[in-house]
């Protein structure tokens, strides 16, 4: 079980703009960014299979009946009445079938942002399930509310459908986490002693820390925390935080108005022409393309 989420504060000393402040799960979350653009409800037959857009992800809650969701030679996994599951990925593998007789169910389908903290999402799972009983406090009136939307057919309604979307998501990661089921990425959270370096990271996100640093805060030698966070990360401490420094600044470049060599600086980089080259190595493009986009569509906005 997660225990210590609420431990993770993140009190920055430095108040930079595009510094996510909150708990350390807020601001991983807080990265992600996805659109929605449809929700809709779906029933199927006994032993009926559901087909779902391929190259896209979804989120799936399930009203009625009992669903087997399978991919290759995967052993299915087994979805009961009231149970949500995400589908994070390509589903034009999956095979989703209705057992043990008829099944009703509500799916939204989204796409994720491929430039949102790329890490993580690569590293999630095919299939992430909440059980009833650990979503049944917020999972009903949500879709209720939801489906409510749909009918509604009011002026603005795509954008509230999209927002809707993006909230069930979130709350889909976050229970998963919190109840303890997270692997790979998100799995760090929940190693105490992981987490006390990513705590670390995220507080003093423009502080180069060293392996013997990271280490010495997660209370383990150097070799055994690196392969430790490297195995539940996925990424090695020092290039997880330079991936997160590069995150934070495009979410700089994108949201607010600073120069791309300012914000180069501001993350610790010794020149802009440094920065452009680990900027376009993990985002493939450059920073000022970024930026150029960011302002096109301010201008846009205001026009």
């Amino acid at each position: 079980m997660m225990k210590s989420l609420q431990d993770l504060i993140v009190r920055p000393e430095l108040q930079l703009q595009g510094i996510a402040t909150g708990d350390l799960l807020s601001q991983v979350l807080s990265q992600i960014r996805l659109t929605g653009d449809r929700v809709y409800s779906c029933r199927l037959p006994a032993k009926g299979r559901m087909k779902l857009e391929a190259r896209a992800a979804h989120v799936c809650v399930l009203q009625k009946g009992c669903l087997q969701v399978s991919r290759g030679v995967e052993s299915p996994a087994t979805i009961d009445s009231g149970d949500l599951f995400l589908l994070p990925h390509d589903v034009e593998d999956l095979r989703i079938a209705a057992v043990k007789g008829p099944a009703a169910l509500v799916v939204c389908r989204f796409w994720f942002d491929a430039q949102s903290l790329r890490a993580m999402l690569f590293a999630l799972p095919w299939l992430i399930r909440i059980r009833r009983e650990e979503a049944a406090a917020w999972l009903e009136g949500l879709v209720h509310y939801m489906l409510r939307e749909v009918d509604d057919g009011q002026p603005g309604g795509a954008l509230m459908i999209s927002r809707l979307i993006d909230l069930i998501v979130i709350r889909t990661l976050r229970t998963w986490v919190h109840e303890g089921h997270a692997a790979g990425w998100l799995g760090g959270l929940a190693d105490a002693r992981v987490a006390r370096a990513l705590r670390k990271i995220h507080e003093q996100p423009l502080q180069r820390l060293g392996i013997e640093a990271l280490a010495s805060v997660a209370g383990m030698s150097r070799s055994s925390f690196s392969a430790r966070f490297t195995a539940l990360v996925g990424r090695s401490p020092l290039r997880y935080q330079n991936e997160w420094r590069l995150t934070l600044a495009r979410d700089m470049l994108v949201k607010r108005s600073a120069r791309v060599g300012e914000v180069g600086i501001a993350i610790g980089y010794e020149s802009e022409a440094a920065f452009s080259r680990a900027y376009k190595a993990f985002f493939g493009c450059s920073p000022r393309a970024d930026h150029k986009r960011s302002f096109r569509s301010g201008r846009a906005a205001r026009e």
